[in-house]
């Protein structure tokens, strides 16, 4: 059976899953066969695996991180939240209902079995398994019935790394408080404390790093600076929604993308791509005073709750504003939920998402979607209609997506791997500048990237580029990734109490 070493974090966002991968890589540049895991993800930014079932970005991070194929063992148990107080349960990388945070609460125990039904499975195949904790692994209301921090790491005999965020403040309290509200025997898997996000004179840090190890007896086993020039994909729509990145200018010289920044946005890295073409600037926007006419392409990403985004669109006045901007001859693309959104209803009969029984979309699109209670999960590839380009991306929607009128045309023909049957997805009218599609990473694939960037740098009178690389680029930030924590991680000792060499300093 594999070793395991687990990352713990003191709350949210302080950088498990980047660690967590970063020293995927590090195990296997190293030679170990390594892989990652996860109990429980929390995260509406999911992704197809190999086996055709949704898991969570970070864990198909890791997986790349360390040379792998994701796979739903990875991650057996994915909460997506499409309401404040309820989420989809994804189980083995299938549906398997829908329930309030209380009730989720007290189900968990008897998920236990397939949780380490899958770690059975990846332990049995690897040398090393990365295992990820979530939240803070110190809620003491939640600890109970926890899954994912240290009741996973002492079922399998797991030392833990407690990562914690010195960029957000308090990082004396978030080390020296978690680690005394442990019990004596989470104290001894604990081997040490990586501190992440710092920035400035690391020589300033050298008494407090004196500080927290005479207060626990534990060693800071790292001291790791913020990066901004590393891409690696965010876990989920945390990154967006309380985006702190400075707001881009847009201008003659660029291409300029807007995002609308959807309530319940989802698979967001859909986008993303386009951040590393050098002439493109993205903002995602909340308002819609924010949509200026100097944006050439507006995108409606996922959405985890279209039913009530398609409330917050009409609210808000982004109807409006959406509907305003196409008319000037700007192009509009919805992926996904943002598709649905473009057409002229969304119903759902069922309660899939919402009490209510029908919702007006924006109207752009002559389609109406119904939501059913079986999703659609699979891996697709093919040709866009309008360019002749290849795509090549997955389908996650429980929607059944329909033409209501004349005008427009199919957008996509595509057909599932190994299967040659295919059928036409999405919708487009206005010549193509209005254009929606179920397939996820469509962006990704650089022909079809290169002639929809194109077409707006044409239109504006800016030069043709080929495209950058695109996704085949982020194995390298990988390995840029492995090289900023060994240099700032005493990695041989993380390796030292991995192998169970105890006890050390």
């Amino acid at each position: 059976m594999a070793k395991a070493i687990m990352f713990l974090g003191t709350g949210s966002d302080v950088g498990k899953s980047i660690v967590a991968s970063a020293f995927c890589r590090i195990f296997k540049r190293r030679g170990f066969k390594v892989a990652p895991f996860k109990a429980q993800n929390m995260s509406n930014n999911s992704y197809v695996t190999i086996e055709g079932g949704e898991i969570g970005r970070a864990q198909v991070v890791q997986a790349e991180a360390a040379g792998l194929l994701p796979s739903i063992h990875m991650n057996p148990i994915l909460l997506k939240p499409s309401t404040e107080l309820g989420s989809q349960i994804i189980l083995h990388g299938e549906v398997f209902g829908h329930m309030n945070a209380s009730a989720y609460h007290d189900f968990k125990p008897g998920l236990k079995k397939a949780v380490m039904e899958s770690y059975n499975r990846l332990a049995g195949e690897y040398e090393i398994i990365v295992m990820e904790g979530a939240g803070s692994c110190c809620e003491m209301n939640l600890k109970e019935n926890d899954l994912v921090n240290f009741p996973m790491a002492k079922a399998v005999g797991a030392p833990c790394v407690l990562i914690a965020d010195i960029d957000r403040g308090g990082v004396f309290a978030q080390i020296i408080g978690s680690y005394n509200l442990m019990t004596r025997k989470e104290k001894g898997l604990i081997i040490g404390f990586l501190i992440n996000k710092f920035r400035g004179d690391p020589g300033l840090f050298s008494s407090g790093i004196e500080y927290i190890e005479k207060k626990t007896g534990k060693p800071v086993l790292g001291l790791v600076p913020f990066f901004q020039d590393i891409i690696i994909d965010s876990e989920d729509s945390v990154a967006v929604q309380e985006d702190k990145r400075t707001f881009k200018s847009v201008g003659p010289g660029t291409v300029n993308v807007a995002v609308v920044k959807l309530p319940s946005i989802s698979n967001f890295t859909d986008i993303e791509i386009l951040k590393r073409e050098p002439d493109v600037v993205i903002n995602y926007l909340f308002r819609p005073r924010e949509l200026s006419g100097e944006y050439d392409c507006l995108i409606l990403p996922g959405a985890k709750n279209v039913m009530e985004d398609a409330v917050w669109l009409s609210q808000t006045g982004w109807k409006r504003a959406i509907r305003a901007f196409a008319k000037t001859g700007k192009r509009v693309l919805g992926i996904c939920g943002g598709y649905q959104l473009l057409g002229e209803r969304i119903k759902d009969p069922l309660g899939v998402e919402s009490n209510l029984e029908e919702v007006k979309g924006v109207g752009l699109l002559p389609i109406t979607t119904t939501l059913e209670g079986q999703k659609v999960v699979r891996r697709v590839m093919g040709t866009c209609l309008q360019n002749k380009k290849r795509i090549n991306g997955y389908e996650i929607h429980m929607g059944l997506t329909g033409n209501t009128g004349s005008g427009g045309e199919p957008f996509l023909k595509i057909h599932e791997a190994g299967n040659k049957k295919a059928w036409t997805d999405g919708w487009v009218v206005n010549e193509g500048r209005v254009a929606g599609t179920y397939v996820h990473g469509i962006l990704d694939y650089p022909g079809f990237r290169g002639e929809f960037l194109n077409t707006l740098r044409r239109k504006k009178g800016m030069k043709e580029r080929s495209p950058r690389q695109g996704r085949l680029a982020r194995f390298h930030q990988y390995d840029r990734l492995a090289d900023h924590f060994e240099a700032h991680c005493d990695v041989e000792k993380v390796i030292k109490a991995l192998l169970q060499e105890y006890p050390f300093p």
